[in-house]
């Protein structure tokens, strides 16, 4: 356990959060903040220097607040850091740019299987391998004289100044990595990528101090320690494992956020975390912090959500009463109004389907009751994709929403569909790395909503699945 209090840095591709906990694992602040939309030239880039000063104003702030002892940095998978000499020598690419495609065609050639990474081909810049490929092919960087850091060991390198890799970060969609193999993808080594890659860390190792720079600037003493850090699903995983309710049962996490990520732990493991998945299907093998593989789903809920219902919680949603949020469900369900796949394309258990959304002459929060009916419902086949049964653990924004939650119980009634008030499953699954103490959080079962969805559910799969 680290002396002193805790930051956890968690860089999502929507939203950068920072929390701070005491050594018995309660919060003591968090902060947040959107990352904006950045171009470099002609090119959609991460948003690095913006999280970055913004970093420095919170931590600024934490340090007047407690005695600071370390920071725990995790992110999402898709992005990646050139560094150079002590520098960032290109901004790091924004996945959903689609410019970063533009070889598509010879760049799938020259991918491992989908069998042996468990990485399935992603649209604009998901793979990380298409990322240093278009870098390349564009001149942009001196590949043979950097060296790669997933995004969450850029934070931990431009913290303390010491480069990592880590197999959370590179197991997931990477198009780099080998599961089964505990090793670089064939593509990395034959690319020169692997050779690349800064070496190799566990999640939880320190791999300094803070910076001189960052003390002077932030006020925090230079002893805080850095850890490694990891993927950011990854660690609402790890938290979800340590609960008493996910022992003795085949358990999986399904965290909301821009992306809804499941992710599944077999009861027995084994031959079951090498079951056929669909490679077209946006089901994908990822890479816990013990390196061992996990069969995963996902769709860009939150983002959908977005699209069809406004970024913000409805106020109506926040203060009315899980009753009358139950009754609005219900109606909108008997309503027989469908919203079918899909906002964005190439992504999801229905990636082709190309579906206009209704003709929804409603206000707000009917609209978004219609929004996270339609998100549960891709949930509910996500889930199914990898074979998900017993338990399901829910966390993150949306973990809030009883409309998304309760229909999911419904449809997926030999399930134990558990959620919890809190919403720090990424910051807890983080801590752990540290063996930062806390109290049990206490998980509920969602209640499902008093209506059949059996024939609901089955019209909306089959048009779903038109031209999927």
């Amino acid at each position: 356990m680290p002396s002193g209090w805790t930051v956890v840095l968690d860089v999502g591709k929507t939203l950068s959060k920072a929390s701070l906990w005491d050594e018995n694992g309660n919060r003591i602040g968090s902060k947040s903040r959107l990352n904006q939309r950045i171009t470099h030239g002609d090119v959609a880039v991460l948003d690095a220097r913006g999280i970055e000063d913004w970093l420095v104003q919170v931590l600024s702030e934490f340090a007047a607040l407690g005695p600071i002892g370390s920071i725990i940095p995790v992110a999402h998978g898709a992005g990646v850091a050139l560094v150079r000499a002590g520098q960032l020598q290109y901004p790091p690419l924004d996945y959903e740019w689609a410019g970063v495609s533009s070889d598509r065609q010879r760049y799938d050639q020259q991918r491992d299987s989908y069998a042996k990474t468990g990485s399935p081909a992603l649209p604009c810049g998901l793979n990380l391998g298409i990322q240093l490929h278009w870098l390349e092919s564009q001149g942009s960087a001196r590949m043979d004289a950097v060296q790669l850091l997933p995004w969450a060991q850029y934070w931990a390198w431009l913290l303390c100044g010491m480069a990592a890799s880590e197999v959370s970060s590179l197991g997931c969609h990477t198009d780099l990595w080998r599961p089964y193999e505990h090793s670089p993808s064939d593509l990395a080594a034959r690319r020169g990528w692997a050779d690349r890659l800064a070496p190799l860390s566990a999640a939880n190792k320190i791999l300094g101090t803070l910076r001189s720079r960052w003390s002077k600037a932030t006020g925090l003493s230079s002893r805080v320690q850095i850890y490694c850090g990891m993927h950011d699903s990854n660690a609402a995983l790890l938290a979800a494992r340590g609960h008493p309710d996910a022992l003795g049962h085949d358990a999986t996490v399904l965290s909301t956020g821009t992306w809804f990520v499941a992710m599944r732990s077999p009861l027995h493991g084994g031959s079951e975390t090498r079951v056929n998945l669909p490679e077209t299907r946006d089901c994908l093998v990822n890479v816990d912090v013990e390196s061992l593989p996990v069969l995963s789903s996902r769709f860009m809920g939150g983002r959908e959500i977005e699209l069809l219902a406004g970024a913000a919680m409805q106020s109506s949603e926040s203060v009315s009463s899980l009753a009358s949020q139950q009754v609005a469900a219900i109606r909108a369900i008997e309503s027989g109004v469908m919203i079918l796949p899909s906002m964005i394309a190439g992504v999801g258990p229905y990636p082709n389907a190309s579906h206009p959304p209704p003709d929804m002459a409603m206000d707000p929060s009917e609209r978004r009751v219609h929004a996270l009916i339609y998100a549960a419902l891709l949930a509910d086949a996500s889930l199914d994709l990898i074979g998900s049964r017993d338990t399901v653990f829910v966390e993150g924004r949306f973990s809030h929403a009883p409309v998304f939650v309760q229909t999911l119980a419904s449809l997926r009634p030999a399930s134990r569909v558990l959620i919890s008030d809190d919403d720090n499953g990424v910051a807890q699954g983080a801590l752990r790395l540290a063996n930062v103490g806390r109290a049990v959080t206490e998980w509920r079962r969602a209640e499902p909503l008093r209506v059949d969805l059996n024939a609901y559910r089955a019209r909306w799969r089959a048009e779903a699945e038109k031209n999927a």
